[in-house]
């Protein structure tokens, strides 16, 4: 299933190809390819060169900061660490679970971001290259350009992108770094304008939800040979289910498939994550690559985020989005669908059912009063995790007695897609890469199949594209061939 990324064949007589950094994503990446005479790809890397430390300086910090430190990690998805780090830490006021109006709240909270969050990734960064092509001129790859051409899909994904902002800042405080979730409950619940102000938009916000599902399939169906083969690789899923199997975001146990869909593990309790899972560091990136224990570092990678989860359920619990996903399992007969592209449509799916949950729960009158935190026996420490818009989020934590944290570990979404993008740029690469002359449209297509899994490298916020780009060819003996820069 796997390729060797720590070797390649006499690697001094093989080409290098760099494009460092790469663009439209925040923090430091880049792509290294190892390329034989017969422009053959040896060896394939996806770099992550930023360190990230939250994981270290947490530690020596009161406990009750943790949900608010560590949500700096992302100016994107704040909310999914903070309730990551809540859940975890609930266990140590012994809030297991916390009252049921600080749980409603907490999602609320949640699925205001995914509503945000794949709003802003398939509108703003992945659509430009979906309506206009990987190989369009540049100027054509952005946002503008999707707003002078289709007025109605870039106003509504800035329409459904602000609406879950405003769920954010209603039930957090702020729409970015809020502090509505803190270990045991919440610090605040609605009031009655708040919730009138978010169902006053919701029914156009699912209708806008399906029309931009329906947006998806259309281009999937449009391209659909160009979709299957696009950076295609076979790998695992995992993602958090519900005990009956239903979808579920915010909480759940873990359920791990096969590549062929049938299923590994199922119903792993959050805080067994570490029986299931081992990490794996690598001198050439600051990324960890956590693998399944049972399976080896070989053969136990996988992959998170809509792609898995839209496939690991037996079902998703609202209307509409399970009538999308039943479309989506039709495409392929029922077969797992491991196309990176594929995990557009998915997106779209997810936001759907979100925003068919915020308007399912939004009238629910324990959001207006009720109790907001809760308390139990004391404990010691604690694992939080939750389904990110990106992907399943681990937070881990431990606390002396003097209430100062003592070790974090995160895996966070992008981690645990580690492998998996470092495969499909190497599949890309092997497709499309023919070792003689480096075009425009080439840089792009390795950026398309990394865009799809929409990673936060180091989990920071995303960029359009402003970071330069620069690309070389080299012989083995460090002769240039070729060059590239993009600004």
């Amino acid at each position: 299933m796997g390729f060797d990324l720590e070797t390649a064949a006499e690697p001094h007589k093989l080409r290098r190809i760099a494009i460092d950094p790469i663009s439209r994503v925040e923090g430091h990446g880049k792509i290294t390819l190892l390329m034989d005479d017969e422009g053959r790809v040896q060896q394939a890397r996806l770099h992550i060169v930023e360190f990230r430390g939250f994981e270290k300086f947490v530690q020596g910090r009161p406990y009750w900061e943790a949900p608010v430190m560590v949500q700096r990690l992302c100016g994107i998805c704040p909310v999914s660490h903070q309730l990551a780090a809540a859940k975890a830490l609930d266990r140590v006021v012994g809030a297991t679970p916390p009252p049921p109006s600080a749980d409603k709240m907490r999602r609320l909270m949640h699925y205001g971001q995914i509503v945000q969050s794949h709003a802003l990734h398939f509108f703003m960064l992945g659509s430009p290259d979906l309506l206009f092509g990987f190989d369009a001129e540049v100027g054509r790859r952005n946002i503008v350009a999707v707003a002078e051409k289709y007025p109605d899909v870039a106003r509504q994904g800035v329409l459904l992108r602000k609406w879950g902002q405003e769920v954010i800042r209603h039930t957090s405080g702020k729409r970015v770094h809020g502090t509505g979730a803190v270990p045991g409950g919440i610090n605040k619940l609605l009031s009655e304008a708040e919730r009138d102000a978010i169902l006053a938009d919701a029914d156009q916000m699912v209708d806008w939800s399906k029309a931009a599902v329906e947006l998806a399939k259309r281009l999937a169906a449009a391209n659909e040979r160009e979709y299957a083969e696009f950076g295609l690789f076979r790998s695992s899923l995992m993602s958090l289910v519900r005990p009956d199997g239903g979808f579920e975001f915010y909480d759940g146990a873990l359920r791990v498939r096969d590549e062929d869909g049938a299923i590994l593990f199922d119903q792993i309790p959050d805080q067994d994550y570490d029986k299931l899972i081992r990490e794996e560091v690598k001198s050439w990136s600051y990324l960890k690559f956590p693998y399944l224990q049972s399976r080896g570092r070989e053969e136990g990678w996988y992959k998170v985020g809509p792609l898995a989860r839209v496939q690991n359920c037996d079902f998703i619990p609202t209307p509409l989005a399970e009538a999308e996903r039943r479309a989506f399992v039709a495409a392929t007969a029922g077969k797992i669908n491991h196309a990176p592209l594929a995990y557009h449509w998915t997106r779209m799916i997810e936001m759907l059912h979100a925003a068919e949950l915020i308007r399912e729960l939004i009238v629910d009158p324990d959001l207006l009063s009720g109790e907001r935190m809760g308390s139990g026996p004391r404990g010691r420490g604690g694992v939080g995790i939750i389904e990110a818009p990106r992907g399943t989020l681990i937070h881990h934590y431990e606390v002396g007695e003097d209430d100062l944290i003592t070790m974090c570990n995160l895996i966070v979404s992008t981690t645990h897609n580690n492998q998996a993008m470092n495969e499909a740029v190497r599949a890309v690469a092997r497709r499309d890469l023919d070792g003689k002359e480096i075009t425009e449209g080439l840089l792009n297509h390795l950026e398309v199949v990394i865009r799809a899994f929409d990673p936060c490298l180091s989990c920071s916020t995303h960029a359009l594209g402003k970071m330069p780009l620069a690309v070389e060819l080299r012989e083995a003996d460090g002769t240039l061939i070729d060059r590239r820069v993009r600004n």
